[in-house]
């Protein structure tokens, strides 16, 4: 269903969050922004935010090539596989990243849909990124499913969503209820239903920062998940697992909890 929180942008939709924050900034004071940052030149690598600089860490750097296990689910009403300009536009960019998606699927603006698809995403992706319902219209039920499902919040995620949505469309941006947490083994990242709202997520936080989160979330375990999937780096042990053993390789068993790859819709 249409986004009501999002009213149509005059600003580009593309641009990094250090571009966006630097473009905020300029409006504001009236004053061009330079190439440097506030505490000197920013070096290749780091994100000019605010006041400070993002560097990159060595988390970052080991993650950095890693392919992320994702599923995408659409909450609409209306919308087909034809017209789902913000789910197809997510395949495409996590697919160019060569991250592998797993799942992908429309389901309608019901709690009901919404908790068994992603009760099933969660089983066998690492990352799960829902776009739709989360306004306040009377068929926006998203949030409240995914809260129900979380049990390690990230707030950090909507609260940047807003900053670099204000800086796009103002005020309206307090509509938007998006939201970030982990349930199991995977991160949820709940997103408005419009393409500009999608774009605006994916360029200003996801798109650098999917395997950074899948290493995070896979390198000490979670609870309840013995093999979380997800990012693996070259050679096929698990994210973090730097140990070695003596012990001959034991036959692979089924994860915890997962279903084969692709058992949604597409992918």
């Amino acid at each position: 269903m249409p986004d009501s929180s999002r009213p149509p942008t005059a600003f580009p939709l593309t641009r990094s969050a250090a571009e966006l924050s630097a473009a905020t900034e300029e409006t504001r004071s009236g004053t061009p922004s330079a190439a440097s940052g506030p505490l000197g030149p920013v070096s290749p690598g780091a994100v000019s935010l605010g006041t400070g600089l993002l560097g990159k860490t060595a988390h970052h750097v080991a993650a950095a090539s890693a392919s992320v296990r994702v599923a995408v689910l659409i909450i609409s009403d209306t919308r087909t596989p034809e017209t789902d300009t913000s789910g197809q536009y997510l395949l495409a960019e996590l697919r160019t990243q060569g991250h592998q998606v797993t799942s992908y699927r429309i389901v309608k603006d019901d709690a009901v849909e919404i908790r068994a698809a992603l009760v099933a995403f969660v089983r066998e992706a690492t990352i799960v990124i829902s776009s739709g319902g989360t306004g306040i219209t009377g068929r926006d039920v998203t949030i409240p499913v995914v809260e129900s499902l979380i049990t390690k919040p990230i707030p950090g995620f909507g609260e940047l969503f807003r900053m670099l949505s204000y800086a796009q469309v103002g005020g309206a941006a307090m509509l938007s209820r998006a939201v970030a947490g982990l349930c199991r083994g995977a991160v949820i990242f709940a997103l408005p239903g419009s393409l500009n709202a999608v774009t605006t997520a994916w360029e200003g936080l996801l798109k650098s920062e999917l395997p950074h989160l899948a290493f995070e979330v896979t390198r000490h375990g979670q609870p309840g998940v013995t093999d979380l999937g997800g990012a693996r780096p070259a050679g096929g042990a698990a994210a973090g697992n730097t140990g070695t053993s003596s012990k001959p390789a034991a036959t692979k068993t089924p994860e915890l909890g997962r279903h084969t790859p692709g058992g949604g819709h597409g992918g």
